[in-house]
């Protein structure tokens, strides 16, 4: 009987061990993971904050998941090494677990830049967890000031949860827009102009110098007065359980694409990997649910006996703040198509016959179609790109790329 161990409890890790127990019925499946909790959506976190949902409607997966795929669960203990010549993962407790296969989706982790005077700072958390979400919730209040440090996904994401929880937010962001990795300007400036409905001031191409106690210090010298600070500047992959035990690493753990990593029978999964982005033709760190949903699925397959390889990483990103909608995918350059319209947004990126991206400002129907252009590196000459542009239908693909593509799920 294989010994399966599975290090996290997210999508990477829900997703293999899925495949896992399809392929094999019989083997053992051990998860493991440092936070007390059935499997949640991350993403919802803020929703819980805001009202939207509880924790039982956050969970991610039934709650019988666990016992209907005979998962055995190893919670709130961390795993402190893999030996990988032994097979073996070594607990915090010092327990030994034994694998055949083993897969790391340890995520990642806030990046706390070096800030001088933030220990002076009485009231401050990160925003990426559970806990860090009932953490927060604990302090807020109607006469309550926040200050966030960033401006991208996972600062706006919390600002959504909070800013009518409190009485007013500051955010302060180094760069000149919000989401400044997924957005360019104008698509930023709709939705700031939205967030700034609910009684939030941006501070952008600014930054903290220093703290005193609940005063920030801006290097353009304004200050801010605040009660709560929340950190939420960026992530930074778990890499060091694969780079102790002499797995090969970059910014994130390196796989080949059956997402087996240079260790015998280990395997990694989800935000602390890179995968190779096909529209940008480089390996990076893609920290998104669908790419943890893949790298996870095809993990599991290979660690179970089947075969399956990952060879169509995209980034893209589904958001939205307040009821407007956000879809970005791919790479931003080549040739350029705009239409704009209120608060309503659309930019493709294409050049060399195929799309490289796009942007979405509360226009989401039927984007699936672009983004299977991106999958598929469809040539753009094989569909009528033109009507395309401006009306994403089925109608725009030939017959017979309908029946051979569209029909599979991307």
């Amino acid at each position: 009987m294989q010994q399966y161990v599975i290090i996290g409890n997210s999508t990477a890790a829900i997703a293999a061990a899925e495949q896992i127990r399809l392929l094999d019925a019989a083997g053992k499946i051990t998860m493991i993971s440092d936070e007390p909790y059935h499997t949640y959506g991350r993403p919802l976190i803020s929703y819980y904050l805001l009202g939207k949902t509880d924790a039982e409607r956050m969970k991610y997966r039934p709650a019988d998941f666990y016992e209907r795929n005979r998962i055995d669960t190893v919670f709130s203990k961390r795993v402190e090494k893999i030996d990988a010549e032994k097979k073996k993962v070594v607990l915090s407790d010092g327990k030994k677990i034994a694998y055949d296969k083993l897969l790391v989706a340890t995520g990642s982790r806030p990046f706390n830049p070096p800030m001088e005077g933030i220990e002076s700072v009485p009231s401050k958390f990160n925003f990426m967890t559970f806990d860090d979400a009932l953490a927060l919730e604990k302090v807020l209040a109607p006469d309550k000031s926040v200050l966030i440090i960033g401006a991208g996904l996972i600062g706006l994401k919390c600002l959504e949860g909070i800013a009518d929880r409190v009485r007013e937010v500051s955010v302060v962001d180094m760069a000149d827009r919000v989401l400044p990795s997924i957005l360019d300007e104008y698509g930023a400036s709709l939705v700031q102009r939205e967030l700034e409905g609910h009684k939030t001031t941006f501070y952008l191409s600014d930054s903290v110098q220093k703290f005193s106690g609940n005063t920030a210090h801006l290097k353009s010298g304004k200050e801010i007065a605040f009660d709560i600070l929340v950190v939420a500047v960026g992530v930074r992959p778990n890499v060091e359980l694969v780079k102790d035990a002499g797995g090969k690493v970059g910014r994130g753990i390196l796989t080949d694409d059956r997402q087996e990593t240079s260790l015998k029978d280990v395997y990694a999964a989800g935000d602390c990997t890179e995968s190779y982005d096909i529209t940008a033709q480089t390996s990076r760190i893609l920290a998104l649910l669908p790419n943890a949903q893949f790298q996870g699925a095809c993990a599991g397959t290979n660690m179970a006996g089947g075969e399956a390889h990952f060879t169509n990483a995209v980034p893209m990103n589904a958001i939205g703040f307040f009821g407007s909608h956000i879809l970005t995918a791919g790479s931003y350059f080549g040739d350029t198509y705009v239409e704009k319209s209120g608060d309503t947004y659309k930019k493709l990126f294409y050049s060399d016959n195929k799309l490289n991206g796009f942007i979405l400002v509360n226009k989401p129907d039927r984007a699936g179609i672009y983004t299977s252009l991106l999958r598929n590196a469809t040539p753009l000459d094989e569909v009528d790109f033109e009507s395309l542009k401006k009306d994403p239908a089925l109608m725009a693909f030939s017959e017979q790329y309908r029946a051979e593509k569209l029909s599979r799920r991307v």
